[in-house]
């Protein structure tokens, strides 16, 4: 897993999932505590907005502010939703607790020499873009869009487009990696080996039918298209290019939970499913 034990370089990929990042932000710890390194990491949607942690080397902090902030009602849920038409705000989450309350180091960040992409989705041609994060203080735009989920939360202005979640058109980005020229994938994903994405409600994607086409038929679509990622995934993983970490339990999560017992028992899962992977991996080394 690790890139300097060979020369194949190794991307890591993270799946977005909202509050089901909680088991992503459980993996990352235990990467640092390890030393587990990268030659690039890519995340989408919440696996952007706490995968950027890793390369600030902030051990700890994505479960810690989220445990925090969440369950305040003018941090995320209906006020936020109603006051601003996004279900996270906008100022609170982006802006006052990155840089105030539990301040993101971004100077830490920028020494990096991993480069770290994130994906966000153009709602005007409905593909996906992906965009190198190089600070995060000054591309927290480009986070938030990646992290915007459709229908609860405002289309984001970059430059002169606008985006939503990039998870709405590449929700497990490993081809892009594999097409930059990256050997194999490490993959995190949220869900558990069985899960099947169902289609989204026309209730839901029909918001967009008039006025952005193109976005309306990759989110009528997304379920396609996540599907297929997952199968062609396992493809992967059997030819060696891949190595997937996922759920080995069924934790009940909402995608905007608040219960600080249910974020902190996801987290535990993913620090136990990594470690346990480490130490197969070390027990396969030594036979």
């Amino acid at each position: 897993m690790e890139a300097e034990m060979s020369d194949e370089r190794c991307a890591l990929v993270l799946e977005g999932g909202a509050m089901r990042g909680m088991y992503t932000a459980g993996v990352l710890d235990c990467f640092m505590d390890h030393d587990i390194s990268f030659d690039a990491v890519i995340g989408v949607s919440a696996g952007a907005l706490f995968g950027v942690n890793l390369l600030s080397k902030q051990r700890g902090r994505v479960i810690r502010y989220n445990k925090r902030f969440n369950s305040d009602k003018n941090y995320m849920g209906i006020r936020p939703l109603l006051r601003e038409k996004n279900i996270v705000s906008t100022k609170y989450a982006y802006d006052t607790v990155p840089r105030e309350l539990d301040p993101f180091d971004d100077e830490e960040y920028k020494k990096s020499d991993i480069p770290f992409y994130a994906v966000v989705t153009n709602i005007r041609t409905g593909k996906p873009e992906y965009v190198q994060i190089k600070s995060v203080f000054d591309q927290m735009d480009v986070l938030r869009a990646s992290g915007s989920m459709p229908v609860v939360s405002k289309p984001v202005k970059l430059g002169n487009e606008w985006y939503l979640d990039g998870a709405v058109t590449d929700s497990i980005p490993y081809e892009h990696m594999l097409d930059m020229g990256y050997d194999r994938v490490v993959v995190v994903l949220t869900k558990p080996a069985d899960y099947i994405k169902k289609p989204m409600p026309r209730l839901f994607t029909s918001v967009y039918k008039k006025r952005f086409p193109r976005f309306y038929e990759a989110f009528s679509n997304r379920h396609i298209m996540y599907n297929y990622q997952l199968e062609h995934l396992k493809e992967l993983e059997k030819q060696g290019i891949a190595e997937v970490l996922r759920p080995s339990e069924h934790i009940k999560i909402s995608k905007v939970e608040k219960d600080p017992n249910k974020l902190e028992s996801l987290y535990q899962l993913g620090l136990r499913d990594a470690k346990r992977l480490l130490a197969d991996k070390q027990g396969m080394e030594k036979q």
